[in-house]
């Protein structure tokens, strides 16, 4: 039996999240806030992004190392062409527990069907209010809650369930709403996660006074609706889980801020141009797709990836929270380019 990959904290390598595009749809305040991100914005060109086959061969390399656990994301991932291929590829490698995918669900009622019969596992969808001002005003496109409400009932119809909504809570923005998001999905059977407004990339001018604590939003609905604890399901789950005392389902709080779980972090990140980042908010990430495109052996491609893990020692979020924040100085990736 092959001993677990490690870091130099004893965190195993068990999931890959893979950035399939940095192009989306959406210019989401803390993600691709338009005022950066408009409609000149040039994202990378085609023949930088790495190929369906590329993704496969290093998810394979990966699987071989010990990743379960596969995850696509953006950017927007239901933009890239021909997606479902991908995900028959990715389906079909023998080890992979769980093949999830993370979209804003404006394309979701078109594709639910072909994601699912290529063999995706899971949905999560973004979803940040359900109030239409305040989502169009976040995704800065306008694009209504009514077409992502319709995206997940079209995932739910082809057998997607439960389906996780992601919401990004930022004070003074859309934290009027929690409520009613909760209260929205109560007896659904999907599952909201309350997300706690992270400092990711550079570009979202992100500040304390922004942030709601998870603590703060689990009050606020336990006031309403009573909650209890639930156990997590595995080692490095991200969200606290809760259920409503009423039976009404569960519900989750990611709260990456004020209660990091580096701990207990477990993976890796995949850029669409190829590079593989130990962290969300790193800066830095390893060119594996100059080693793809030259032909590497897969023998040296495990060691170039087993020596980047080996030496990971990453643990921003705890770090964040000390006095001398000296997170502040060190440049990070864009969400946009590595997902969140």
């Amino acid at each position: 039996m092959t001993l677990p990959l490690t870091d130099r904290f004893g965190r195993a390598l068990k999931a890959l999240r893979i950035s399939v595009t940095d192009r989306c749809n959406f210019r989401c305040s803390y993600c691709m806030p338009e005022k950066q991100c408009g409609h000149r914005y040039v994202f990378a060109p085609r023949s930088e992004i790495l190929t369906f086959e590329e993704i496969v061969r290093l998810a394979q390399l990966l699987v071989d190392l010990g990743v379960t656990k596969l995850r696509l994301t953006g950017g927007e991932p239901l933009l890239r062409k021909h997606i479902e291929r991908l995900i028959e590829h990715l389906a079909s490698l023998s080890g992979i527990a769980d093949l999830a995918l993370t979209t804003n669900g404006s394309l979701l009622s078109h594709k639910a069907r072909s994601l699912k019969d290529a063999g995706l596992h899971r949905l999560t969808v973004s979803l940040d209010s359900l109030d239409n001002d305040t989502m169009m005003r976040m995704n800065s496109r306008n694009y209504s809650v009514l077409t992502v409400l319709n995206g997940i009932e079209s995932a739910e119809k082809t057998g997607f369930s439960p389906i996780k909504i992601n919401a990004v809570i930022i004070r003074g923005i859309n934290d009027h709403t929690v409520l009613d998001l909760a209260q929205h999905f109560r007896h659904t059977g999907h599952i909201v996660r309350f997300i706690e407004y992270m400092d990711a990339g550079t570009m979202n001018r992100w500040n304390w006074k922004h942030l709601v604590p998870i603590d703060e939003m689990i009050s606020l609905i336990h006031s309403v609706y009573p909650l209890e604890r639930e156990f997590p399901l595995y080692f490095g789950e991200v969200a606290q889980r809760y259920r409503y005392q009423d039976g009404a389902g569960e519900i989750g709080f990611i709260g990456a801020v004020t209660q990091p779980f580096c701990s207990q972090c477990t993976r890796l990140r995949l850029s669409p141009d190829g590079k593989l980042y130990t962290c969300l908010f790193t800066g830095h990430g390893l060119d594996i797709r100059t080693a793809l495109r030259n032909k590497t052996q897969d023998t040296i491609l495990k060691k170039l990836i087993t020596m980047l893990w080996q030496n990971r020692n990453d643990q921003y979020s705890v770090i964040r929270c000390t006095p001398l924040n000296v997170h502040r100085t060190a440049p990070k990736i864009e969400m946009y380019q590595i997902g969140g």
